[in-house]
């Protein structure tokens, strides 16, 4: 909840101080990009180092970085370097926490079987938080102002740290290979792209984050340009969003196999593209909030099903490297995405921009329905042999 309010919080900063999308694109970018350049070099300390560990530290670290941006934004020394600055700080931190995070399920589940569930409650405990973080915001930054959305923010870690320090995993050593970072990092790369169902679902979740998803950058513009609204009015549309996310998630935590999963992504990006294109077109706050709902559950079919899917098929012992691929194609897609949408709403217009994104993910959705035959071809042994595959043709 607290990194959902920060979210929120910047985004309403950036336009207060710059009253620009391009300004939103960019540092949105600085804080996404990171996750690309770093995120591979990150998953092979995740499969190296202690997860939990590794966890304590990047919270740390996230702590005391919302709390340097709510000291900066308290003073009213705040401005829009420092932002992208502070931004930039959080994303190489994300770089190592997210695919730590990632991994951490396989850790908690006795049995294989259910890990498609855990990770759908993981999803839906991120997503309610989504929902709720971004709603308080927005009265938070109404009433007082958005440091306060950072102090928050940054006293939230202390549950968190306290929550990993209590948790006792048991987490087999790593083998000591003698190999170097670099070639740790090729083999997972190698390991990656030479299996075809991996790398079409990291590609697929990379080419949304760019393409679809980034049309989020646009929310502060709606927010006060189209509903004449504020902070307030930001954190309800953000939370609308979240809400559908919210009710995606619980759908594929009651899911009993991965039975359909395929048909599930290819729906959820039909239903997301159509969604945004309706929000490119409404002048309307309820009509919008509803295709925000629509585009938030589409989106969580895709990635969450997507997430299950990889989960499932890859290696132990190369689960770190191959979830940083996966961070890091999320993550550089969408600082990319938010910038190429903050650039396209500032040449040609909101409307062009956020449909664009919807034709997109239309797109992108008719490609994997495309490839889903040979993908089921080459995933059912893998999955038959971990134990958790039931009639994946259907």
């Amino acid at each position: 909840m607290g990194s959902w309010m920060t979210q929120t919080a910047i985004a309403w900063l950036v336009y207060h101080l710059t009253h620009s999308a391009f300004w939103l694109g960019v540092v949105a970018f600085s804080g996404q990009i990171p996750g690309m350049l770093v995120g591979p070099a990150a998953g092979v300390w995740v499969d190296r180092l202690n997860r939990r560990y590794l966890l304590l530290t990047t919270q740390t670290i996230s702590m005391l970085q919302s709390l340097t941006l709510a000291w900066f934004t308290l003073s009213g020394t705040i401005d829009i370097t420092r932002l992208a600055l502070l931004a930039m700080v959080q994303g190489v931190v994300n770089a190592f926490d997210m695919p730590a995070r990632q991994a951490l399920p396989v850790m908690l589940v006795e049995k294989q079987e259910h890990l498609a569930n855990v990770i759908a409650m993981n999803v839906s405990m991120f997503h309610l938080a989504r929902l709720v973080g971004p709603a308080i915001a927005g009265f938070v930054i109404a009433w007082t102002g958005a440091g306060w959305c950072f102090l928050i923010d940054g006293l939230s870690y202390l549950a968190v740290i306290a929550a990993l320090a209590a948790m006792r995993l048991h987490q087999e050593p790593a083998e000591k290979s003698g190999a170097s970072v670099w070639n740790d990092f090729r083999s997972g790369l190698k390991y990656a792209i030479g299996f075809s169902p991996i790398r079409i679902l990291i590609l697929l979740v990379g080419c949304m984050a760019l393409a679809g998803m980034s049309f989020a950058v646009l929310m502060p513009v709606y927010a006060r340009e189209y509903f004449g609204g504020d902070a307030r009015t930001l954190g309800l549309l953000m939370s609308c969003s979240a809400a559908g996310s919210v009710i995606s998630a619980l759908y594929l935590s009651g899911r009993s196999s991965l039975r359909g999963l395929g048909r599930v992504i290819c729906s959820g990006a039909l239903l997301m593209g159509l969604a945004i294109i309706a929000l490119a077109f409404s002048r309307h706050i309820a009509v919008s909030g509803f295709c925000l709902l629509l585009a938030g559950c589409g989106s969580i079919l895709v990635v969450a099903s997507s997430n299950t899917l990889l989960q499932n098929l890859v290696e132990d012992d190369k689960r770190g490297r191959v979830m940083s691929l996966y961070t890091m194609v999320f993550l550089g897609g969408m600082p990319l995405g938010s910038l190429m949408t903050g650039t396209l709403a500032h040449q040609f217009g909101t409307t062009i921009a956020t449909c664009t994104n919807g034709a997109a993910c239309i797109v992108l959705g008719w490609w994997f329905y495309r490839k889903l035959p040979r993908f089921r071809e080459l995933a059912k042994p893998v999955l038959e042999k971990g134990g958790v595959l039931h009639d994946l043709e259907q």
